[in-house]
């Protein structure tokens, strides 16, 4: 849905889920999907860097519709 550069966001992916569900990954290093691109589970769709020195971060965000969701009901526990 989106792949470019965002103020703030530096290199941000929107992915467009069934269910008016969106996905959003901000702060990458380098964009390996495309708008219209189809993203499959298990797609590597970016990559964040060290680069600056600073550590490698990810913004991730879940949104039905406009509204944020929380995401801890949507990834697996590291227990």
């Amino acid at each position: 849905m989106y792949a470019d550069w965002l103020q703030g966001m530096g290199l941000l992916m929107i992915i467009a889920h069934s269910g008016n569900f969106l996905t959003l990954y901000g702060h990458a290093e380098v964009l390996y999907k495309s708008v219209g691109d189809n993203v499959a589970p298990g797609d590597v769709i970016g990559a964040v860097s060290d680069a600056g020195g600073t550590l490698p971060q990810l913004y991730f965000e879940i949104r039905q519709g406009r509204k944020p969701v929380d995401p801890k009901a949507w990834l697996k526990s590291g227990e």
